[in-house]
């Protein structure tokens, strides 16, 4: 029969389609197309059909927490929380330890009793082992119960109590996931492994707030720094267009000093990126030569100062870069020739060895400096008590790559205020 949309069959009335069995391996097979009546289709109203129903999607599908609960139970490694754990373990270790008790008692005490009671006119009714064990199940098997009860409930009390501590580190480690560094645990008590935990935490806080405060003030430090030579650059160049008279000859003199000090600015950023970074190899070095060549080198420096540099020291071996521990000493040695007296100035550098490290002093005579000025000296871009550009003047990394410098070789980096004036710097490092 044919389908309309006023004669609908029902799947009573509908006739049942049998599939033909399956063609030989060599002829291809392709079952007929039927409808719910058995009425044959061809290929395009199959397709001219699927068009015009539309598909379900997942926006059209109901959706239930019946998926979720089925994960959940069907998880191959359900998740339990490690209170959960302990007061399972401590259940089970009650349950065990009273089994182990009962089974004792039945070993060294019911053994020996007869199998059978006993009643004599003597001795009157003795219970046998077997009417000890038919009254001592029930009352096992109650104390078991109860014993499993206290044991989860007595361990998820204590497992509470234990894990209490954790819940304040993980909330201030889900502060600190969040960027507030300032939070603090603070955890109090007797000092035991959480509170040692909780300590090292609040440590490594301080450090990571420390850290990010120093890095946004050289971010902000070097922006300024970097951004200095190109307004004078623009200044120069603004000043020569609106002057045509003006001498080219002392422009490009001067451009060449802007350019010269920015290029140097640039290379000692990716000096300390590249200290910070520790992408260097470690090699036996000879300190006391490595200050013997600084000392060649800045002698000119030294010579138009009039300043006098002392070297004293043994052969002074350790492990380190060769470059960056000459880079050290140059920057040390360079900062006691420029920030010295005017005149008849003094710079002694001496290395020593001892049984645990490598030390290098280089102190130099000059002005007077505060105890709140020595630990500003090895932030980048400070100058002491001046900030005015010279000559000879750094770009104010110098004393930074130094510290930098001494943390990567593991070392300690000493400053110290000399009486009468001047610093005193120290820096050891490992020995071989």
């Amino acid at each position: 029969m044919k389908l309309t949309r006023d004669d609908t069959p029902s799947f009573t009335n509908a006739k049942k389609t049998l599939i033909p069995p399956y063609p030989p391996p060599h002829e291809p097979y392709n079952p007929p197309l039927t409808s719910i009546d058995s009425a044959p289709r061809t290929q395009n109203d199959i397709k001219v059909a699927l068009k015009s129903e539309p598909t379900p999607t997942l926006a059209t599908q109901p959706q239930t927490n019946q998926s979720h609960a089925y994960s959940f139970f069907t998880s191959r490694h359900p998740v339990l929380s490690a209170r959960m754990k302990f007061t399972l373990s401590y259940a089970g270790f009650l349950v065990v330890a009273g089994t182990l008790l009962l089974a004792v008692v039945y070993v060294f005490l019911l053994r020996y009793v007869p199998r059978y009671a006993v009643d004599t006119p003597q001795t009157g009714f003795f219970p046998g082992r077997e009417d000890l064990i038919r009254a001592f199940i029930p009352a096992a098997g109650w104390a078991m119960f109860f014993l499993l009860l206290f044991g989860l409930l007595g361990g998820w009390i204590l497992a509470g109590k234990m894990l209490a501590p954790l819940t304040h580190i993980t909330r201030a480690t889900r502060k600190a996931a969040t960027g507030s560094l300032s939070h603090r645990i603070k955890l109090e008590g007797s000092p035991d492994e959480f509170h040692e935990l909780a300590d090292s935490f609040d440590a490594m806080l301080a450090r990571l707030e420390a850290d990010v405060a120093e890095q946004h003030r050289f971010i902000a430090n070097a922006s300024h720094e970097l951004r200095t030579p190109l307004a004078v650059t623009q200044t120069l160049l603004d000043v020569a267009g609106t002057d045509p008279n003006r001498d080219t000859d002392e422009l490009i003199k001067r451009l060449r000093i802007v350019n010269t000090r920015a290029i140097k600015l640039s290379e000692e950023l990716l000096l300390l990126s590249r200290i910070n970074q520790r992408s260097f190899s470690y090699d036996e070095v000879d300190w006391s030569l490595i200050a013997e060549e600084a000392v060649e080198t800045l002698l000119p420096l030294a010579e138009k100062h009039n300043v006098t540099i002392e070297t004293s020291g043994d052969i002074t071996p350790t492990i380190g870069s060769h470059s960056l521990l000459l880079q050290l000493t140059i920057n040390v040695l360079h900062n006691a020739i420029v920030h010295n007296l005017p005149e008849n100035g003094i710079v002694r550098i001496k290395t020593i060895i001892d049984s645990k490290s490598a030390i290098l002093t280089i102190e130099n005579t000059g002005d007077e400096l505060t105890p709140q000025v020595l630990p500003t000296l090895t932030e980048p871009f400070q100058r002491g008590t001046t900030r005015i550009h010279t000559d000879q003047a750094g770009v104010g990394l110098g004393l930074a790559i130094v510290k930098s410098i001494t943390e990567a070789h593991h070392g300690t980096l000493t400053l110290i205020s000399r009486t009468g004036g001047g610093l005193c710097v120290t820096v050891q490092l490992p020995t071989l």
